[in-house]
């Protein structure tokens, strides 16, 4: 991490005026290690979201009272266990086998480009999920790599929609390339991380 926790907590402030007081903004945590997590607290970041199990909890053992800890990545029904322990809140639920094993509130995650190597399932896949999920607090998407960030904001909108339809209230959308525009439409949490503490 090339950033002190006086840089991290001036681009947090600048980012929380972007998207005003209702997105709740989680620091995902992939690249940073176990050691510089604590500069992250010092900063006034309160929510982290983890990607892999085993660095959830390596990095709650070590800083568990310092954050409130989601899930961002892939999740296999395998590490709900984990999950459950660990986790407020899951941005990534995407398989039935997951959700029979899930215990805590979850975001549904919808591939809405269809793209193979992204996870989500299709929106027409949603009513089913939710249907065996009754925790479902909202919908999440990771969008097509783009030059623009504007190349997202038709996929956000879409998600907006679809939450919509199924009276869902939580929308995680948006990273350190789009966030401005996942707020315009409607997030309610983005998720980023380079933008924070890179140099």
């Amino acid at each position: 991490m090339a950033l002190s926790a006086e840089q991290i907590a001036a681009r947090l402030a600048r980012i929380r005026e972007e998207v005003g007081p209702d997105v709740t903004i989680v620091a995902a945590t992939k690249y940073v290690s176990v050691e510089d997590m604590p500069a992250l607290a010092e900063a006034g970041i309160d929510i982290v979201g983890e990607n892999r199990a085993q660095d959830l909890e390596a990095k709650h053992e070590a800083h568990g009272e310092a954050f409130r800890w989601h899930f961002i990545g892939h999740l296999q029904s395998r590490k709900a266990k984990v999950v459950n322990r660990i986790c407020e809140l899951v941005h990534s639920l995407d398989s039935e086998s997951a959700a029979r094993r899930l215990e805590i509130p979850a975001l549904v995650q919808v591939n809405l480009a269809g793209e193979a190597s992204k996870s989500g399932i299709p929106p027409e896949e949603l009513a089913s999920l939710l249907a065996i999920y009754p925790d479902v607090q909202g919908l999440s998407t990771m969008p097509p790599a783009a030059d623009s960030p504007e190349d997202s904001r038709p996929y956000f909108r879409k998600l907006r929609e679809l939450a919509e339809e199924h009276g869902l209230t939580q929308l995680s959308m948006g990273t350190s390339q789009d966030y401005t525009v996942a707020a315009e439409e409607g997030a309610t949490m983005i998720r980023i991380g380079s933008v924070l503490y890179r140099g």
